[in-house]
């Protein structure tokens, strides 16, 4: 008898083992932005390829976190930006090299899928493809004042009603308008943390000037539908979504360029599910689909042929955003090589403690 009962609960095991893999085998765990898995999308992916998605919201710093802690477990499928792979990845080991054979290439905008793979390939391996991607500018209130670069927002005239985030896009942006290339100095530990030194006297100096360090984007987009705030550094989907209540807010590419960031996608080192993942990744990349992501996220994509799909006001808005000379203007981030941030952190503990 007790042999017997042995021998069920080995069975019992077995089959628990058996329905946890095979679970596993038909979900992907997705580990992305707000509004970039749109409920529609993710049904219909449901339904045509018989996965079942688990999503999970963060930002570039948890996802770093969370693949950290695991080793790249928990999830199949993340969404960083490009220039939060190389670095993570050398350090902590957390992504695993795309197959780029299980791809379907002629998806993708040829010019933006070179790019990526260039700015996260490491020792010969690619380790992202793109996905989404915008850029931070200006939002001006043109009805109550005229910008057309960061340091406008430290004017006088405008004084209490301008706002910038505590945050390292600040500082690159505020060093391209001084005509400085930070880029270039990634390399440079002393030369860049002189220059962001230099940068940081400037914010300093500047905070008078700020209604507030925005950290929510609720917190700047109310801002500026009161007129509390005439002129902010913000998104372009931010921008976009207040001039279409109110048409004198636009936003504008900066003279010294407006700072371009993609988000893509990568494969977590100990994800179970790479089918699933590259599934998404080419479903995601279908233009009818791209388009529907797109008008979620109030962004553009990398897809082939998605921008002809797109909501008409929201390509009219970012022709009038960006004419042909600001595209070309944008400066693209390149992956943030190891001691970079801790010494941007340092600059803006400085700013945030300055009297």
């Amino acid at each position: 008898m007790k042999t017997q009962l042995t021998l069920v609960a080995v069975a019992v095991m077995t089959l628990s083992a058996a329905g946890t893999a095979c679970a596993q085998e038909k979900t992907l765990r997705l580990l992305t932005w707000a509004d970039y898995a749109p409920k529609d999308v993710v049904a219909q992916f449901e339904k045509e390829s018989g996965y079942k998605v688990e999503l999970t919201l963060s930002n570039n710093e948890e996802m770093i976190s969370k693949l950290r802690a695991t080793g790249g477990a928990g999830f199949d499928l993340a969404q960083p930006s490009q220039d939060r792979i190389t670095g993570p990845q050398q350090e902590f080991g957390i992504y695993k090299p795309m197959d780029l054979s299980k791809l379907k290439s002629e998806l993708f905008i040829p010019s933006m899928l070179e790019a990526t793979q260039r700015n996260t390939t490491l020792a010969g391996k690619v380790y992202g493809l793109p996905h989404i991607w915008g850029t931070d500018g200006l939002v001006v209130n043109t009805k109550l004042t005229k910008m057309g670069d960061y340091p406008d927002l430290c004017r006088a005239d405008v004084k209490g009603k301008t706002a910038v985030r505590l945050k390292r896009p600040t500082l690159l942006a505020f060093a391209f308008a001084a005509g400085k290339d930070p880029f270039a100095l990634y390399g440079n530990a002393k030369a860049y943390s002189a220059l962001m030194d230099e940068v940081g006297k400037t914010l300093t100096a500047c905070k008078g000037n700020l209604k507030f360090f925005w950290d929510n984007k609720d917190q700047l987009l109310n801002g500026m539908r009161a007129g509390e705030i005439v002129g902010a550094m913000m998104w372009d989907t931010g921008g976009w979504k207040l001039n279409g209540e109110q048409a004198e807010i636009q936003f504008i590419a900066p003279k010294s360029g407006a700072l371009g960031w993609i988000d893509t996608f990568a494969i977590p080192a100990k994800g179970k599910n790479d089918a699933a993942a590259y599934a998404w990744i080419n479903f995601n990349l279908r233009p009818e689909i791209a388009a529907k992501v797109a008008g979620s996220a109030g962004n553009f994509t990398a897809s082939k042929g998605a921008d002809l799909l797109m909501d008409a006001k929201l390509k009219a808005q970012f022709a009038t955003s960006f004419p042909e000379a600001a595209l070309k203007n944008v400066k693209w981030y390149p992956a943030v090589p190891a001691g970079i941030e801790e010494i941007e952190g340092k600059v803006l503990d400085r700013i945030k403690a300055a009297k």
